[in-house]
């Protein structure tokens, strides 16, 4: 069992649970980005890295112990906080009877929405109408 520290939850201790998912692009999503559900801070990052074989990222995470009840087939989206604000991590809860546990994958992922690739698709397509 992990512990960690989260400064913004008070001074205790949190205990969790580990889990992974993997991303084609994470945008800005960093260490200790937040790891949310129903808009509710459940965990954060605690590692990114690059997998050798397929090049996505790979997002370790840690949840809060009181969030063990997470369905096995819940959905990791990267969401960002109002227009320009910090990234974060989105679980959405599948329906499965079975629950993560420690050193468990999510696999269904949706990764960040890039602000600029939208806007430079959006001029590129203005120009084209030109």
């Amino acid at each position: 069992m992990l512990t960690l520290k989260w400064s913004d939850f008070g001074t205790s201790s949190v205990s969790g649970y580990t889990v992974s998912a993997q991303f084609d692009n994470i945008g800005g999503l960093t260490d200790r980005s937040p790891i949310k559900l129903a808009g509710v801070t459940i965990g954060r990052v605690s590692h990114i890295q690059i997998d050798p074989k397929t090049f996505e990222a790979v997002v370790t995470m840690v949840i809060g112990s009181q969030y063990n009840n997470l369905p096995k087939d819940s959905f990791a989206s990267i969401y960002t906080a109002g227009l320009l604000g910090a990234q974060y991590i989105e679980i959405s809860p599948g329906g499965d009877t079975q629950v993560l546990k420690n050193g468990d994958k999510i696999t269904m992922t949706q990764s960040a929405v890039v602000l600029e690739k939208i806007i430079s698709k959006f001029l590129f397509n203005k120009a084209a109408d030109k």
